[in-house]
């Protein structure tokens, strides 16, 4: 009974010194869960969620712990958010952990990221006391390196489409020429003053133009369109507006035949022009035409009409001296085209004498070609000609973008003043620089440029909102595209996008390598990294430390690729 009982307070003895020992059991990775792992790098940060657990027995009553994330790298190092917890009978604020029961608990940080934290180590750091006593406790590694994918975003921008400031030029301009014919009432023969009234003659004087210089004018053809006023019997109104369609034409024809042209002449009639009746009313000064507007919706037969708006004497006499006589009248259109340079004419007309082109012209010249350099000459030459205009400063601000010559462009967008395809391609310098906040306020100005989705989704992939992005890109072909699709998980139609990229270059096989690792096609990632690393041999280094491929890392054609 004695040695049981000298054993039983043994035990409790031992038990009452480990309760109050000045020591805590080092941790292990086991007691901690790491989200996302790896890490990953969302905008300029890398953020974490660290859930850990104290287990049964460990926290001593007096003791207060302090945990803080520390993600290493070569040359240094980013300290994230503390959080500090305390044992059962300690006064404070902070968490208290149950000694018997052990606890849980969530800690968040966000490290400010750096290219340097691809090969990095995650680790947490304790900082104890029990009473007024430290102790120590080893950190523990939790997570190995940032997986960077997004940070491509500033290498898939380079390939993105800059916005141009378009020509106007049309190789084919829509025109008209109308001239109009009055007759007195009840008549319709044309008179000579007429024929000289300006409209008559400017109407004469563009069938000249037309046929001396049939290279530059293709005529359609001439409409006539003859009217009688509302006013008199129907019968006679309709006759009356056939003869004045008659005699119009006759006219045309014989205008036709002094220039030498041939058309097909569209002829036609109106025998009570209700229509332009209504209209000259309402512009007019006639005091009661409010009445007699009203009086043409109510009554839909033209002899009652006719008759209604008799009755009202005053305005009648009104209508007799100022809109009747508007109406008998017959009006001439030609309809014709400007024809303006073949493009073989206006390269021809750029190596001979470019100050005869217009801006037009010359900004359409910059079109017909893919060549950088000539591009680049032409909006020189059109800068030196037509030096207000911003549209030249604006396309050689994208040829500079399209050399990679950064600089250069910067340095020319400010003379393309304030056009909407320049701030939306100052957008795009600005997210290449990282300077997100000018980038947004740069775009921002430029909601009509052609390009302001893609400038938009390489934004918002450079923010971390890649569900955003992948519908801003939704409608693009490119690397960008493609990246805010495999951020968002989207690998399908990833695939799909890399393989419709116009130009594709070394970061498209990159990123389809990307695509593959991460739908465990080894042989496929393979391949894709063997693509990129023979058009861009410094993406090897990056694909031997990028996490994106480390389930690679066993495999032999892999290592022998990124050696």
């Amino acid at each position: 009974m004695r040695t049981n009982l000298y054993a039983a307070l043994a035990v409790i003895g031992i038990t009452a010194l480990s309760s109050c020992s000045s020591k805590l059991n080092p941790l292990t990775a086991d007691n901690f869960t790491i989200t996302p792992s790896p890490l990953e790098a969302v905008g300029k940060e890398v953020p974490t969620t660290i859930n850990g657990r104290f287990p049964e027995k460990y926290m001593k009553k007096k003791a207060v712990v302090t945990v803080t994330p520390e993600l290493r790298y070569a040359g240094g190092k980013a300290v994230g958010q503390p959080a500090t917890f305390q044992g059962e009978k300690v006064v404070g604020n902070e968490q208290t952990i149950s000694y018997k029961m052990g606890g849980n608990y969530v800690m968040k940080s966000n490290f400010a990221y750096t290219p340097e934290m691809s090969q990095s180590e995650l680790y947490l750091t304790f900082d104890a006391k029990i009473g007024k006593k430290s102790v120590q406790i080893p950190a523990v590694k939790v997570a190995d390196g940032v997986v960077s994918t997004s940070q491509l975003v500033y290498r898939t921008v380079e390939s993105a489409n800059t916005a141009v400031a378009a020509d106007a030029y049309q190789r084919q301009i829509v025109q008209q020429q109308d001239a109009q014919i009055k007759y007195f009432i009840n008549q319709a023969k044309i008179r000579t003053s007429e024929l000289n009234a300006t409209s008559v003659q400017d109407f004469v004087k563009v069938l000249r133009e037309i046929k001396a210089d049939q290279k530059g004018y293709a005529l359609d053809n001439i409409q006539v369109s003859a009217y009688a006023s509302p006013d008199g019997a129907l019968n006679f109104n309709t006759t009356l507006a056939e003869n004045r369609q008659n005699t119009a034409a006759k006219y045309v024809e014989e205008q036709l035949k002094r220039t030498k042209l041939n058309t097909h002449i569209d002829a036609k009639y109106t025998a009570e022009d209700w229509e332009g009746f209504q209209e000259l009313v309402a512009q007019s000064n006639i005091q009661d035409k409010d009445v007699i507007i009203r009086v043409l919706s109510m009554y839909k037969d033209p002899e009652e009409r006719e008759q209604q708006i008799k009755n009202l004497s005053l305005a009648f006499r009104e209508l007799a001296d100022e809109v009747l006589p508007e109406l008998r009248r017959a009006r001439l259109t030609i309809n014709y085209r400007l024809i303006g340079r073949t493009d073989d004419e206006i390269r021809q007309q750029y190596k001979d004498e470019p100050g005869k082109l217009s801006v037009e012209e010359l900004l359409y010249a910059a079109t017909l070609t893919s060549d950088l350099d000539e591009r680049k000459s032409i909006f020189e030459t059109t800068t030196q000609i037509y030096p207000t205009d911003k549209r030249a400063y604006n396309g050689l601000a994208q040829v500079a973008y399209a050399k990679g010559d950064y600089a250069a462009a910067k340095t020319i967008l400010p003379q393309a003043g304030n056009l909407t395809e320049a701030n939306a391609n100052a957008a795009l310098l600005a997210l290449k620089e990282g300077h997100l906040d000018q980038a947004e306020s740069l775009i921002g100005k430029a909601l009509t440029a052609a390009n302001y989705n893609e400038v938009l989704g390489n934004i918002q992939i450079a923010r971390g909102n890649y569900a955003q992005a992948a519908q801003s890109l939704s409608d693009v072909k490119s690397n960008s595209a493609a990246l805010a699709q495999i951020l968002n998980k989207d690998y399908n139609a990833a695939r799909q996008t890399l393989a419709s990229v116009a130009h594709a270059d070394a970061l498209t096989a990159y990123l389809s390598a990307i695509v593959a690792a991460r739908s465990n096609q080894a042989e496929e990632a393979v391949a894709a990294l063997r693509k990129a690393i023979s058009l861009d041999g410094t993406l090897a280094a990056k694909a031997a430390r990028d996490l994106e491929f480390v389930k690679l890392s066993g495999n032999a054609a892999f290592r022998n690729l990124v050696k």
